[in-house]
């Protein structure tokens, strides 16, 4: 899998995507998207928020693809994007809101309805459900450090915090994690009785 910060564009691509050339929009666009959806995938959560948030994300990178001066990659440029859309959705108060009512309604539900789901490899369906027990903020950093290649100190400031919060939140998420994968009977003791 290729992180979306090393996909690049050539130039004259880009430059034909700006003067509205539709055959090299949709170049670009699947060069992108498979990467970008799922950094949003696993940032959001919900994928039918996750495709909102997705759509909001290519706009607005079409919209200004004129502004990009090509420092970087297109796809570090699309990244901090991306970002940006993953944290205002995250914040947005009527998304927290709507997080209380969904936890009443999930509580209401019937016991016993499986997660049907077809066409998912098994441990990619594992790796949903393991990331699913975390928060959103602690997912976020998992995914941003473990997959996007995020250091400590560029984590902190995307979330306008400390290095410790992005330490303390990925060492919480990883305990999670761990503790998700290992069935409780197969612990051991970390010293002898």
């Amino acid at each position: 899998m290729t992180r979306l910060s090393e996909i690049g564009v050539a130039a004259e691509l880009r430059a034909r995507a700006c003067a509205g050339d539709e055959a090299a929009r949709a170049e670009i666009y699947a060069a992108l998207a498979p990467a970008t959806f799922g950094l949003i995938r696993r940032l959001i959560g919900r994928r039918a928020a996750a495709e909102d948030v997705f759509q909001e994300t290519m706009m607005t990178c079409f919209e200004r693809l004129a502004e990009f001066r090509a420092e970087a990659p297109l796809g570090a440029w699309l990244r901090q994007i991306a970002l940006s859309r993953c944290f205002m959705y995250l914040r947005h108060p009527w998304r927290r809101a709507r997080l209380c009512l969904e936890s009443a309604a999930d509580a209401a539900a019937p016991a016993g309805l499986a997660l049907v789901t077809t066409g998912i490899a098994p441990e990619a369906l594992d790796l949903e459900r393991a990331l699913a027990t975390l928060t959103p903020t602690a997912r976020a950093v998992v995914w941003m450090y473990e997959v996007e290649g995020y250091s400590h100190a560029e984590i902190a400031g995307a979330f306008g915090r400390s290095v410790s919060f992005s330490k303390s939140q990925l060492a919480r998420a990883h305990a999670r994690l761990r503790a998700w994968y290992e069935p409780e009977e197969a612990r051991q003791p970390c010293t002898p009785i």
